[in-house]
């Protein structure tokens, strides 16, 4: 496989009550055209990589920005696939600057046995912004019988409010890792994800009612570590269990960070 750079810039701005997408892109990474299915004053965006996967010695970087009275919505078609690596590493750096709202609700990742994957999301958020994001992340293809006995996964992310770090998470995985059967692991289960919502309407949001309202075998753990900053974490056999766990936060949490339903992308049915 050819070894691909490429970067994408998105800046969402107001005009008046519409948001406004102007983008840039270098390499075999677009998005699609913007789109307004909740009404003109949210913009969804399809992220799209054709290559339909990230393999050793690729390098991708998405860059967000997101201006004051601006609401965003950034997905993605389909999960995105880090190949097996040939000795090489990849990489993907995706950066968020959120003075307005925004979702990052990317599909899952999977992580074939034997990649090489470094992965960073640095979020920046100004005080008064509101922001739902979430990272999905299954290691290996269950499906076809595979584990990930080698390679190794890398991800940083952090989240900085008003200038301020509040939330930094690291995880370091290697194929056949001690932590994927630990208990204070992942104890045998191959797939994990987190959702963070942060926003100053999150500081009056009552969590004792909000996780009563879930099953407690599917519930995600949620954590206030700050007023305006909560973090869930999900843990599953499957990627779809971890999926509708964090999805069904989502919907629970989006009234309340963002004032509006839950209205699921069109592209997650497809």
């Amino acid at each position: 496989m050819s070894t691909h750079l490429a970067s994408l810039a998105l800046s969402f701005r107001p005009d008046g009550v519409r948001t406004l997408l102007a983008r840039r892109h270098h390499g075999p990474l677009r998005v699609q055209k913007a789109l307004y299915p909740e009404g003109e004053a949210l913009c969804h965006a399809v992220l799209v990589h054709p290559p339909g996967g990230i393999a050793g010695g690729d390098e991708l970087a998405i860059d967000v920005d997101v201006a004051p009275g601006a609401q965003a919505l950034i997905t993605t078609p389909g999960a995105a696939k880090w190949y097996k690596a040939d000795g090489r590493s990849a990489a993907q750096r995706v950066r968020l600057a959120v003075h307005g709202a925004l979702e990052w609700l990317p599909q899952e990742a999977i992580v074939f046995d034997q990649a090489q994957v470094v992965s960073s999301i640095e979020i920046d958020l100004a005080d008064s912004a509101s922001m739902l994001g979430w990272d999905i992340v299954a290691l290996g293809r269950a499906a076809a019988g595979e584990t990930f006995a080698q390679g190794r996964f890398a991800q940083t992310i952090r989240l900085r409010q008003a200038g301020a770090l509040q939330w930094i998470e690291r995880t370091r995985i290697d194929g056949n890792d001690a932590l994927l059967a630990s208990p204070i692991g992942l104890a045998g289960r191959h797939v994990f994800g987190c959702l963070w919502a942060a926003g100053p309407q999150l500081a009056g949001a009552d969590f004792d009612a909000l996780r009563a309202r879930f099953d407690a075998q599917a519930a995600p753990e949620l954590t206030r570590l700050t007023p305006q900053l909560s973090v869930a974490r999900a843990l599953g056999a499957g990627t779809q269990p971890v999926r509708e766990a964090l999805q069904t936060l989502w919907a629970e949490l989006r009234p309340i960070v963002l004032g509006r339903p839950a209205v699921a992308p069109r592209i997650w049915a497809t």
